[in-house]
């Protein structure tokens, strides 16, 4: 089964061969050839579920102000012109979620099959959801005053979820932040005590939640912070000492170049590919073989809680699909969440959390620590695999029942299969050679067998692979 990809990694090595041939002298790029090997990304890695929660005082307005519907994502409402900076601003002396629950969220999560979650503790707005010692623009000068990240941290613990912190670089409440690079004298002192506010609330939260495992940055495209490479660069390598294991994505930084996700050399920066947001790639090749996630919201594009959600909102077997698709590329799949400013969870994501869960419950066997199997992609569906065994989640049963599987030369072949669910057997029919000297398979669905959601196909494959074929291609 890992013919194909012998072949795609060591074509990969080649042009990567003739890359380094190319390639510049970088200090601030990528300081890693390939992906990481350490258990900690081999469990993010298979992960295969996360949830993200986007919560913060933006939550409040809910995407309204003065009878006005905002069309943006509910979070940038402070940036919209009918939202007046003062009033935005003075938002948090309402904060008083009386029914946020954390233990609640956390158990919900792990109902839906979440491993992982990422959790909003500073957006854009500046507001910070823990009691930094840094500003008084916090949960503790609000009516609530309780810390909610500790909360977060330490309910999703308990449940047995990892945590992962969001962290905006922007910071519209500090005085010293700007987007373009500093200019007069004034604004590069100015810039120069940002830089040292966003170090310290980052080594504060490390310092305070030390069980968390990962920092999901944003707002890191402002050019001031591009241009700043080396001493990104610098604090990046001051967390992860501060932290074993720390997992931290491609959005955190750029190199010297002002290259970000992936440097000069076309070297993934950091531990994981984060450009897939709201988007799944075409296919795995794109990817080159390195660590991603797709971040995807429930509605269009809304993060933070808004009232009023309108176009196309997602359906749990949108999201099903979605999943299973990014687990069969190698990826992880997060949905995100926007809790109202009374700290619930709106009826609608509860309701697809636990659609999600039901369907998980059956079948998260053919996702979790699965990886992409070297299959050609068939319409009716997606493959997974692990542990010798193909998982074939079938999202679009064909008429006549027969699943086609193409097998590639040197292969190991399929010697079993049954329905993940009930283990009932599937009958397997050798339907002989085919164009790319392999092997067609189909694998029969009883035509009386009824299922209302995606079911998955588990095919035991044989252990030892014979060394030589026992047909050769016609010469033309």
């Amino acid at each position: 089964m890992r013919t194909f990809l012998a072949t795609f990694f060591c074509l990969a090595m080649m042009q990567g061969a003739a890359q380094a041939a190319d390639s510049i002298a970088l200090k601030h790029g990528a300081h890693r050839a390939g992906r990481r090997t350490d258990v900690h990304m081999q469990r993010w890695r298979e992960h295969a579920l996360g949830q993200f929660i986007h919560w913060g005082v933006y939550a409040i307005p809910g995407g309204q102000w003065n009878g006005k519907y905002y069309p943006g994502a509910a979070e940038w409402i402070r940036s919209w012109s009918e939202m007046p900076k003062k009033d935005y601003d003075n938002l948090y002396k309402q904060f008083n979620p009386t029914d946020f629950d954390a233990q609640r969220w956390a158990r919900q999560a792990k109902d839906m099959g979440v491993k992982y979650m990422i959790f909003t503790t500073k957006h854009h707005d500046g507001f910070c959801l823990w009691p930094s010692r840094y500003t008084s623009y916090t949960v503790a000068s609000t009516p609530y005053r309780k810390d909610v990240v500790r909360q977060i941290v330490d309910a999703y613990s308990a449940e047995g979820i990892d945590v992962h912190l969001y962290f905006s670089i922007i910071d519209w409440n500090h005085k010293g932040y700007r987007s373009a690079p500093p200019q007069t004298p004034k604004e590069v002192v100015a810039y120069e005590e940002f830089k040292t506010f966003t170090a310290n609330q980052l080594v504060e939260l490390l310092t305070n939640y030390p069980t968390i495992k990962g920092l999901w940055f944003d707002g890191s495209w402002d050019k001031a912070w591009v241009e700043q490479a080396a001493w990104v660069d610098s604090l990046g390598m001051k967390l992860r000492a501060m932290s074993s294991g720390l997992i931290i994505g491609s959005r955190f930084r750029a190199d010297e170049y002002g290259k970000r996700h992936y440097d000069s050399n076309g070297n993934l920066i950091d531990d994981y590919d984060q450009t897939w947001e709201r988007d799944i790639p075409e296919n795995i090749s794109v990817l080159r073989g390195n660590d991603w996630d797709c971040v995807m919201t429930i509605p269009e594009n809304q993060w933070g809680y808004h009232s009023d959600w309108r176009g196309y909102v997602k359906t749990s077997a949108d999201l099903i699909e979605m999943l299973v698709r990014c687990v069969a590329m190698d990826g992880n799949f997060v949905v995100n969440f926007g809790p109202d400013g009374r700290g619930n969870i709106r009826p609608e994501e509860a309701a697809i959390a636990r659609e999600v869960g039901e369907w998980m419950r059956d079948n998260g066997q053919a996702l979790y620590g699965a990886a992409h199997a070297d299959l050609k992609q068939q319409g009716w569906g997606y493959f997974t695999q692990k542990e010798g065994k193909i998982y074939a989640t079938v999202f679009n049963r064909p008429v006549n029942n027969l699943l086609s599987v193409e097998f590639p030369r040197g292969a190991s072949l399929p010697v079993e299969a049954y329905f993940l669910v009930d283990g009932k057997p599937v009958e397997i029919i050798n339907a002989g050679r085919n164009k790319r000297n392999g092997r067609l398979y189909k694998f029969a669905i009883p035509p009386g067998y009824t299922a209302s959601k995606p079911f998955v196909i588990v095919i035991e494959m044989q252990q030892n692979v014979p060394s030589g074929e026992d047909y050769h291609q016609a010469k033309t």
